[in-house]
């Protein structure tokens, strides 16, 4: 079985690193996964996060297509509650104008952050309840639609620009099945309710002009190198390095050592965390490649969204040509 292949960068910020060096390496990321026969990157928003440069996926989404030439860009998604339909249309709108045919916009309705994020952004917590709607105006308007009140996205209006539910939970597969979108679901970090949620998007599915069938994208974590024992060794640092992160409450939290994050795995708490990475592949190219086909078996996925989890950046990139020629080799 082979399956497409995609990026989710997270423009994740290396222990000690700089968001200036993550957003130039998005673009060497980009690159590679181009040159390497990948279908899409994405990035997705997140505030408040010191680990994560993505906080505005729009702008990296201009950066990264200006270097690059064919591969599909886009977000992974934009936190709909966030922004305005129409501020959203107009945005990706433009990109679509600049880069035609190369443009995708995922849509969550998750805060992207704690509910400090809201206030900081002016965002209201109740604006997730009209998410459904968001999707339905913000739908609209990139067709080419007025709002009642005859407001209309330009740039945006009949760009068409390709729509994608995100989600982690049994809501955004209700909704893009009610809608005829394609779903991604956030297996890389919440695999919990994975098949759950694709059996009742496919059994729930409506068919719309622009996909007749459903289609479902599922994310994987992906460490590739040539020895295997040097995969295991980086897969290991990075799921500490998320541990560790989560575990930070501010400058008086202690920095815990490799062996007391080990020993935390180890208990019921660490193994929960523990399995918000459960989904991945470990290895040499052709272990990963055996990995993200049983995987895509598994999870009933059309295509598999690679997270690419190594810390160092040129092991990131490494990882994806690996990954990308295995699939290639299997195809």
């Amino acid at each position: 079985m082979t399956v497409p292949l995609s990026l989710l960068d997270l423009a994740a910020i290396a222990p000690h690193g700089s968001a200036r060096e993550s957003l130039h390496h998005s673009v060497d990321l980009a690159r590679a996964a181009e040159e390497s026969g990948y279908q899409r990157v994405w990035y997705a928003e997140h505030h408040n996060m010191e680990s994560i440069a993505s906080s505005a996926p729009a702008v990296l989404v201009a950066h990264v297509a200006a270097h690059t030439s064919t591969i599909r860009l886009g977000a992974g998604g934009v936190m709909l509650p966030h922004h305005s339909p129409l501020t959203v249309a107009e945005q990706f709108g433009t990109l679509a104008e600049l880069h035609p045919g190369r443009i995708d916009l995922g849509l969550g309705r998750a805060p992207g952050g704690d509910r400090a994020v809201y206030a900081a952004l002016r965002s209201d917590p109740a604006a997730a309840d009209r998410f459904p709607d968001d999707v339905a105006e913000l739908r609209g308007l990139l067709a080419g639609d007025a709002r009642d009140d005859g407001v209309r996205a330009t740039p945006g209006a009949g760009t068409d620009v390709p729509l994608y539910v995100l989600g982690s939970s049994l809501f955004g597969a209700q909704l893009a099945a009610a809608l005829g979108l394609p779903y991604a679901f956030a297996s890389h970090f919440a695999p919990q309710a994975l098949h759950q949620a694709v059996a009742v998007y496919r059994d729930l599915y409506r068919p719309s002009d622009a996909h007749p069938e459903p289609y479902v994208i599922a994310g994987f974590n992906v460490v590739a190198a040539e020895d295997g024992e040097e995969a295991t060794t980086m897969f290991a640092a990075a799921r500490r390095e998320r541990v560790r992160r989560m575990a930070k409450r501010g400058p008086s939290t202690p920095e815990y050592s490799d062996s007391e994050i080990d020993a935390f795995l180890l208990t019921p708490q660490g193994e929960q965390l523990a399995q918000m990475m459960s989904r991945v592949a470990v290895g040499t190219p052709t272990q990963v490649r055996e990995g993200i086909e049983a995987f895509a078996e598994e999870a009933q996925a059309d295509e598999v969204i690679t997270v690419h989890a190594a810390l160092d950046a040129d092991a990131r990139v490494a990882s994806v040509r690996l990954t990308g020629g295995a699939m290639a080799v299997a195809a």
